[in-house]
């Protein structure tokens, strides 16, 4: 009977199929890490339509963040604030300026202006402001020190495993409510002790945190 295959097929075919296995697993963890890596560019300033400066407006002036974002303490949305917002202040201040042309113009035609997204959870993920509000977690945990930014960008990835390190001890955390707008608030060396006494204080339910259905609904 004659030899239709090489001596050496067996180990091709071998390899072939280990070559494929090792390519498929390279590629699932590949296109993995582009799928979690692609929307998180932490720390990435992102443009907007308005050079609008939190370091001026917040850090410099003091405006507090509800000020703008009117809604942050009751609602699941940290509203953008409508051009009627900015108009308080800039139909008497720094009128005409050519940086302010996109709001003027807004206000003028009374178009939105369209600000781009800075952080945008699945649709997948449930988020709350309003419930880390008023359990204690501060502005800057997620976002930084937006009170020192001239532009915006992300300052956390925002992924699940970041959000899961203060879910499963957020006593390492939380701070009193009336320090949750301080920008410059800093965690005291007691903070566990402290952390401890505000998570029975605010009845943060330490059990139900890490449950998948908190975020995922």
């Amino acid at each position: 009977m004659p030899q239709y295959f090489p001596p050496n097929a067996n180990a091709f075919a071998k390899w072939l199929i280990w070559g494929g296995l090792v390519f498929t697993v390279l590629l699932v963890t590949s296109l993995t890490v582009y799928a979690r890596s692609a929307n998180n560019r932490v720390g990435v300033p992102v443009p907007q339509p308005v050079a609008f400066s939190h370091q001026l407006h917040n850090g410099q002036l003091g405006i507090d963040c509800r000020y703008c974002h009117t809604s942050v303490e009751v609602a699941a949305s940290a509203n953008i604030p409508p051009t009627e917002t900015c108009m308080t202040c800039h139909s008497q201040i720094r009128v005409g300026s050519p940086q302010l042309a996109v709001v003027q113009a807004s206000w003028e035609t009374n178009e939105p202006i369209l600000w781009n997204r800075v952080h945008d959870l699945g649709d997948f993920v449930f988020f709350n402001h309003s419930a880390h509000i008023n359990k204690g977690v501060g502005c800057s945990t997620c976002h930084g020190r937006i009170d020192q930014m001239e532009g915006i960008w992300k300052n956390e990835p925002l992924t699940m495993g970041w959000c899961l390190e203060c879910h499963k001890n957020p006593a390492q955390f939380v701070r009193p409510r009336e320090e949750v707008f301080n920008m410059a608030y800093e965690r005291p060396e007691q903070q566990l002790e402290l952390g401890q006494e505000l998570v029975a204080a605010y009845n943060i339910n330490t059990e139900k945190l890490p449950q998948c259905s908190t975020c995922h609904r």
